[in-house]
């Protein structure tokens, strides 16, 4: 059964690391041919799944070595309906995948969770659409309807919690939240932001946490931000009120080209770890609820290392 569902660790003051950007990682690095992004596919190839277990690993050892939390996600980002039929997938086999992909990380937890080092499991939920360019928005019942297939997978696993990432638009969150809350799953709600600190629509992230929160009640366990830069979103944070408080996770990119700029160049901008370390440290620095501390496109171990680095200097001068 699920370890952490009923209480996730996450929600209290110490610090936990997520893995860097999976599929950048993989394509760049590793010469792995993923069509539309897909990460999961390699659960049915050879070797495939070894290898993504292996890249979770890596970061894994990291968080356990420094004490802190984890939490290990599944590489499920584009195993819905929509993409799952793009690479020949059905209902039934995203069923299968999804289910199969947090048994691999209940293996992965057995082999590094300490009890300074509890590491909880997340089914990974990606949007319908581009997380770049929401051109065909769904209802908030379309959008609760499509992604609860996802959501009962995981929920009829030992998954801990759902995190959906890479959102751009409010109504698909919302529909998320809902979904999720009727199976009884944990959801963390993530989303991309543009260079002005606006979602892909022009709708502020205050705005957008707040129609979420009204329109399921505060369901969500909590929100994040991924695939941006800190030099895009920051000022995201710089109007005041309690709503801030909901933001407990940052998973940025390592580039800080916008997302038109990463879609056409045909190469990985790896940025600087160390800068970004520094730059996730000064945000806990003045927001120190942001506990859950990863990277998105372009950053692998070397960005993770140092932004522990970073934070848990912090935490050590502080104590």
């Amino acid at each position: 059964m699920a370890k952490y569902k009923g209480a996730l660790p996450q929600l209290s003051d110490k610090l936990f690391l997520t893995a860097g950007g999976l599929e950048t990682t993989l394509i760049f690095h590793q010469g792995v041919e993923l069509p539309y992004f897909a990460a999961f596919i390699l659960m049915d190839a050879e070797d495939g799944e070894a290898r993504l277990a292996e890249e979770c690993a890596r970061f894994a050892e990291i968080a356990r070595g420094s004490g802190l939390g984890f939490i290990l996600d599944t590489p499920t980002w584009r195993a819905n309906r929509d993409w799952g039929e793009k690479l020949g997938y059905n209902a039934a086999a995203l069923d299968v995948v999804n289910r199969r992909s947090i048994e691999m990380l209940i293996r992965l937890r057995e082999r590094f969770e300490t009890p300074a080092s509890p590491m909880v499991i997340s089914g990974t939920i990606g949007p319908r659409g581009d997380g770049y360019r929401p051109d065909d928005m769904m209802s908030v019942e379309e959008a609760q309807a499509y992604h609860s297939a996802q959501i009962a997978s995981f929920a009829a696993s030992d998954a801990d919690m759902v995190a959906a990432f890479t959102l751009s638009y409010a109504a698909e969150a919302i529909g998320i939240v809902r979904a999720a809350t009727e199976a009884g799953m944990p959801v963390a709600i993530s989303f991309t932001l543009e260079t002005d600190g606006r979602l892909a629509t022009g709708m502020s992230l205050r705005d957008a946490v707040a129609a979420i929160d009204d329109a399921t009640g505060g369901a969500a366990a909590y929100f994040e931000i991924n695939c941006a830069h800190p030099t895009h979103f920051t000022q995201a944070f710089e109007t005041d009120g309690a709503w801030i408080q909901r933001l407990r996770g940052l998973r940025a990119n390592a580039s800080k080209r916008s997302h038109a700029e990463l879609d056409a160049s045909p190469d990985l901008d790896a940025g600087d770890p160390g800068e970004l370390g520094r730059e996730y440290r000064d945000i806990r620095r003045r927001y120190g609820q942001f506990t859950v501390l990863g990277g998105c496109c372009g950053t692998d171990h070397r960005h993770v290392e140092q932004i522990c680095l970073a934070c848990t200097a912090d935490e050590a001068r502080a104590a």
